[in-house]
């Protein structure tokens, strides 16, 4: 038996070798199915079907509150409270780890150059939920968290980048916003957490959690703050969040006055579940996408098969009746489709690895685990099972057709047939209208995600990203102590970089357009009820300098904010068209007060009005806001205001000038140190940028399904071709015979792109109704575009039938072209 398998080897390698342009076309053909079906699986495996990187990672949960009540949206879950953290934690009984957490940045100095790093507060039961142990040294432990020492654990990077692997790193001292934390351990390497999205940033170092006592007490109805825990063995989700409902009844009690107006209950939900619940509809429409390619590619390489079989028709009849017997040569098909489709398939693992690497530096920032992203043994095993079933199936069909053919009346034809029989031209002209099919469903459904990436590209952002840079940066709180040294630093600062030769404009914020981030707070407008219902929210921005000018903001009435809206001045505030519309619609909304909606909020009066900004992507829900000057944030929150609270020390700064980016951002980052020579910028960048990470998602599934979409014209236009070029050449004579009878050329030609047109006809008849079950699927994906729209599938149509056209033309133009005298004297 081996060595009847290696003979049927060493005979399809010889029979492919001999027709070298069969054999490339197929290899090829499968390389891009099998290839892309790789790499998107590597993809779906890395994100979603990968183990969280935690021993019995399926009993790591995540536990939040789900609130309900004003400003909530969505599902509700608003994450935990600073009295949350500890209560679950010490009152709790289905948990064998349960910590807190909140992800930052940090000043990192003391350790090379200052920077600003990722790092995390992090309770010590989160080490302990995780269950992995440092590689050096120790965590801390709750205890220590209480007390609020000041310790920190390094992750693997940071040792080895900042302390050359050093292992003597602990004890040693750092310098976190400028306030001394001790090394007291080492995480393994690969170890992260908070498992945050794409892979820009990971957490560099953790320090304890260390609740203040404004986070205990006046912040107590803030869900800033986010929990994770380790089941305890036999103890389900349902069980657990029993018992945390019993602890959040009591906390609830204890803080009735901060969170009048709201209901809360808790929920536990798995890590993995949290971590990749977001990123399924992406790819899951990428999966489906890759396997309308692969099936593309499959029924093409099946045609080309068919065709083969055919053409050697006449070599099975002289086989079968020198007494091979079917089964041998269904063998023997079998084997050189399986040549052919693991060829393509090594082809196609290569061209994956290739393409996994552009996949993980292209794909949004919003998907989670990127740097899992890898050609692994499991997605290795699926394209080998791809590339065996693929040989199996294309091989099966042709060669049941090839070895029933009638022996004694192929023999006696003597290859003069003019047709190799209805059942085969059925099975290719089938196999070419599902590929048309498929394609236009693709292509369709590739139309309606441009038209909506078009329509989100047209939407106002509220200010003007071009030839803006911005900065984040972050004061330390041991340095800049007091709210005069804040706003002497800002000021100055803003002032250099206005005397910059080509600046226009320079500000600082607390809140970015475009980066995702919002504060839904609560306002109260004069002349209407103070009341919190759901309408009555609005971001609060803070903001010095020429900030509207600086992000190109326009002014629709009034005044900007500027150097008059001071701590001594009367406190004013600028409001976005929305808000305006909100609150006091059709009217003018200049000299009307605002405030926050929070008892003993002092009143701010309106001095301009201006467009809305886009906070998240422009295709996102509207947002309005407010702004304030930093000098006056303390003043307006009246007696409910913490003369220790210091604003404007964080944030970013705003630079517009008539210069290049890369010109500008050197100045801008000469004129911080000048002041501050340790002070390190964050995420330099442009605003336009900005606008492009916000836009990331969308952008990245309308480009990959327009790339699959053309993949899939392309396969689907090349099966057209092929059917049409065989079934021309097999028409010769009956064409000649024709044109011999007084038919032009005309005539052959519009016989043969009928053909064609009919093989397209069929299948836009069918893939339009595919097309329109199919964009209801992708409805939550499209943008002021209709799942049905007319448009897109008649453009779609009018490509598939141009393209079934043009790939008719070149076999109709060959066969138009003979000579009927030389063809029926040849047959």
């Amino acid at each position: 038996m081996p060595s009847l398998v290696i003979l049927d080897i060493c005979l399809a390698a010889r029979r492919l070798w001999a027709s070298p342009r069969y054999s490339i076309g197929v290899i090829l053909m499968l390389a891009l199915g099998i290839g892309s079906a790789t790499a998107v699986f590597s993809v779906v495996e890395g994100v979603l079907l990968h183990r969280l990187p935690f021993p019995d990672s399926d009993r790591l949960v995540v536990l939040t509150d789900v609130l309900q009540g004003p400003g909530i949206t969505g599902n509700g879950e608003e994450g935990v409270t600073g009295p949350d953290i500890l209560h679950y934690i010490h009152q709790t009984h289905s948990f064998d780890g349960l910590g807190g957490y909140l992800s930052l940045s940090l000043e990192l100095s003391g350790a090379g150059e200052p920077a600003i790093v990722r790092g995390a507060r992090m309770s010590s039961g989160v080490f302990t939920a995780l269950g992995v142990h440092p590689l050096l040294g120790r965590w801390y432990t709750q205890a220590e968290d209480e007390r609020q020492e000041r310790l920190a654990v390094l992750s693997y990077g940071t040792w080895k980048a900042r302390f050359q692997a050093d292992p003597a790193v602990l004890g040693k001292t750092v310098q976190l916003n400028r306030r001394p934390y001790v090394v007291i351990g080492v995480m393994p390497r690969g170890f992260d957490f908070p498992l945050v999205l794409g892979h820009e940033e990971h957490s560099e170092l953790w320090v304890p959690m260390s609740l203040t006592q404004d986070e205990l007490t006046t912040e107590a109805a803030d869900w800033q703050f986010y929990m994770v825990g380790r089941l305890k063995a036999g103890v389900s989700r349902a069980v657990a969040a029993e018992d945390a409902a019993v602890v959040s009844a009591e906390t609830v009690r204890e803080h009735a006055a901060a969170i009048a107006g709201y209901t809360v209950h808790p929920v536990v939900r798995g890590l993995l579940e949290e971590t990749v619940e977001a990123s399924q509809p992406l790819l899951k429409t990428l999966s489906a996408a890759v396997l309308v390619v692969l099936l593309i590619a499959c029924a093409n390489t099946a045609g080309w098969m068919l065709v083969r079989a055919i053409e050697q028709r006449r070599e099975i009849a002289v086989r079968l009746a020198l007494g091979a017997r079917p089964g041998d040569l269904l063998r023997q098909a079998v084997v050189e489709s399986l040549l052919l489709s693991l060829s393509g398939a090594t082809l196609g693992m290569l061209a994956a690895a290739i393409a996994d690497r552009v996949l993980v530096a292209t794909l949004p920032e919003t998907l989670p685990r990127l740097n899992g992203i890898h050609l692994n043994p499991q997605v290795v095993l699926l394209a080998l099972g791809l590339a065996m079933a693929t040989g199996i199936v294309c091989a099966l069909a042709p060669t049941f057709a090839a070895v029933r053919v009638p022996v004694n009346a192929t023999l006696s034809e003597g290859g003069r047939t003019a047709s190799s029989g209805a059942v085969h031209g059925r099975l290719r002209s089938g196999l070419v209208v599902m590929e048309i099919a498929v394609a236009l469903i693709l292509l369709a459904s590739a139309g309606l995600l441009l038209r909506s990436f078009a329509r989100m590209r047209a939407v106002p952002l509220g200010f003007a990203p071009e030839n803006v840079v911005v900065a984040n940066y972050g004061l330390p709180g041991k340095v800049y102590d007091s709210q005069q040294k804040v706003d002497a630093f800002n000021r100055e600062l803003v002032r250099r970089l206005e005397l910059l030769p080509g600046v226009e404009a320079a500000g600082m914020t607390s809140i970015l357009p475009a980066s995702g981030v919002d504060q839904d707070s609560p306002y109260f407008a004069e002349g209407n009820a103070e009341s919190l219902a759901g309408h009555d929210l609005a971001t609060l921005v803070s903001v010095e300098g020429q900030y509207f000018r600086a992000m190109g903001i326009p002014l629709l009435r009034g005044r900007y904010l500027d150097a008059r809206d001071n701590a001594t001045g009367q406190l004013a505030t600028v409001v976005s068209r929305g808000l305006a519309e909100q609150a006091w619609p059709g009217q003018d909304p200049i000299g009307r007060r605002i405030r926050l909606g929070i008892t003993g909020t002092q009143w701010l009066t309106v001095v301009g009005e201006v467009a809305d900004v886009k906070e998240g992507s422009p295709d996102g829900p509207r947002k309005v806001q407010f702004y304030e000057t930093a000098d006056q944030g303390l003043a307006a929150l009246g007696s409910v205001g913490n003369p220790s609270l210091i604003y404007g020390s964080g944030g970013a700064i705003v630079l517009r000038a008539r210069l290049a980016p890369q010109a500008a951002m050197p100045l801008l980052e000469q004129q911080v140190r000048a002041l501050d020579p340790q002070l390190p910028l964050h995420r330099m960048h442009t605003m336009e940028a900005q606008v492009d990470q916000a836009e990331g998602e969308r952008s990245f599934y309308t480009h990959t399904l327009s790339a699959f979409a053309l993949a899939a014209l392309l396969l689907s236009s090349a099966g057209v071709y092929g059917v049409i070029a065989f079934t021309a050449e097999q028409r010769v004579q009956e064409m000649a015979i024709r044109m011999a009878l007084g038919a032009g050329q005309r005539n052959v030609l519009a016989l043969v792109m009928a053909s064609g047109a009919r093989l397209a006809i069929w299948g836009c008849l069918l893939g339009v109704g595919g097309a329109i079950l199919a964009a209801r699927s992708l409805s939550s994906f499209l943008f002021e575009v209709s799942p049905v729209d007319p448009l897109v599938l008649a453009l779609s149509v009018g490509v598939i039938l141009l393209l079934a056209m043009a790939a008719s033309l070149l076999p109709a133009l060959r066969v138009a072209a003979i000579d009927p005298a030389r063809v029926l004297r040849s047959q």
